[in-house]
């Protein structure tokens, strides 16, 4: 039964490397929970595409944005071949793999991808100040994504924002253009753990609250795409439909772009 479904092929999302933007620095083989990448010749390769789950975990670390979700067709994603995969490495991959983690630990700081490397923004031109404080648009708690409850009374039948955690620092009208009559969640693609949780509420969000609609705000950075992965994986499991709208914002708080997907 498992090499059935191994051989069997669908269309779906799986991650795309650009070998000649690929160095070979081994920040996804790092990221990749399931062992789908290895660094082979110098170049990032997918060893199995039954491995490879379509989440685009790899994707944050990358500094040459040579790593991308793209949709075709490709074997089956196997957690089961996944688990055998693992177990079965030998000892020489997995001090190959520790290796890698502790060379890209240390020159984690030389990083050229934009969500890591260190940069001094000019100061903001002066806004015309508005008398008086500005009111949160906030209705809701909790917002972070492991401490939300799908079915809580404020998502039923709602608008809803899924947003990353540093688009409210880096969009100054936050409050007003995103959050203002939405209920919200909040996550880090590329730092947070338990993704599969994250999957889970999506469709229970869709399926159990029966929301409206639901908006993705993302960084322009690498890393930051997962959100929308996380969000059309959801989407793509629950049993209803709902409008998802992407918000792509600029690390100085321009909209670089937004579509209804």
């Amino acid at each position: 039964m498992t090499e059935a479904k191994q051989n069997k092929i669908i269309k779906r999302k799986i991650i795309e490397i650009d070998e000649d933007l690929c160095t070979g620095c081994g920040n996804c083989v790092v990221d990749c929970a399931e062992g789908a990448l290895k660094v082979i010749d110098g170049k990032a390769r997918v060893v199995n595409e039954v491995f490879c789950d379509g989440l685009g975990a790899c994707i944050s670390g990358c500094p040459e944005g040579a790593l991308e979700i793209i949709e075709r067709e490709a074997l089956e994603f196997n957690e089961e071949a996944v688990e055998k995969h693992l177990e079965s490495m030998n000892h020489n991959e997995q001090v190959e793999t520790e290796q890698i983690k502790q060379i890209v630990n240390e020159h984690a700081h030389q990083c050229g991808c934009p969500s890591a490397q260190t940069m001094i923004f000019n100061e903001p031109e002066v806004q015309t100040e508005v008398a008086g404080k500005i009111p949160s648009a906030l209705r809701q708690w909790p917002v972070q994504m492991h401490l939300i409850n799908p079915r809580a009374p404020y998502y039923q039948g709602a608008d809803v924002l899924l947003a990353a955690d540093c688009v409210g620092f880096s969009y100054g009208d936050f409050h007003r253009d995103f959050l203002k009559e939405k209920s919200i969640a909040i996550a880090c693609p590329k730092l947070d753990q338990g993704k599969d949780i994250y999957i889970e509420k999506i469709k229970s969000l869709i399926d159990d609250a029966k929301i409206n609609t639901l908006t993705v705000v993302m960084m322009d950075v690498p890393c930051c795409s997962g959100l929308l992965a996380l969000a059309q994986e959801g989407a793509k499991r629950a049993s209803r439909k709902v409008p998802i709208k992407f918000v792509v914002v600029g690390i100085q708080g321009n909209i670089i772009k937004e579509e209804w997907i």
